[in-house]
């Protein structure tokens, strides 16, 4: 069972850049796909981004795309996501986790996921 632990978030100004980590332990996530998601306390966890296991396709949701980028390092099992021009709308706490099903094109469902990591705060100022 994979153990995932996300890093990197922190308070920045808008117009800011964060790259957060995701750093698995416990098995390989070498031949995963992977996502990274956000929630605000109170709403529904949304999808950011998903990359494939060799990170040769990597998809985005609207709100970040063109901002954010989504990559792999499968030699040190860590997923990345650098967030550029960071919005006080990108505030939330930011989860990466194992794509286990492939129900979507893109991997945008939670139910796809498994083996979620404890998240990281990343909160952006006006």
């Amino acid at each position: 069972q994979a153990q995932l632990v996300e890093s990197g978030g922190g308070l920045v100004q808008a117009g800011g850049s964060l790259r957060l980590s995701c750093a698995a332990s416990g098995r390989t996530i070498s031949s995963d796909a992977m996502g990274w998601f956000r929630q605000v306390l109170g709403k529904e966890r949304e999808f950011v981004a998903s990359i494939s296991w060799s990170g040769g396709t990597t998809y985005y949701a609207a709100s970040v795309k063109g901002r954010f980028t989504i990559s792999r390092d499968n030699a040190k099992n860590t997923v990345y996501l650098q967030m550029n021009n960071l919005k006080p709308e990108d505030t939330a706490v930011y989860y990466c986790a194992v794509r286990r099903l492939f129900t979507t094109a893109q991997g945008t469902s939670v139910r796809e996921y498994d083996y979620w990591g404890q998240g990281t705060q990343v909160t952006v100022s006006s």
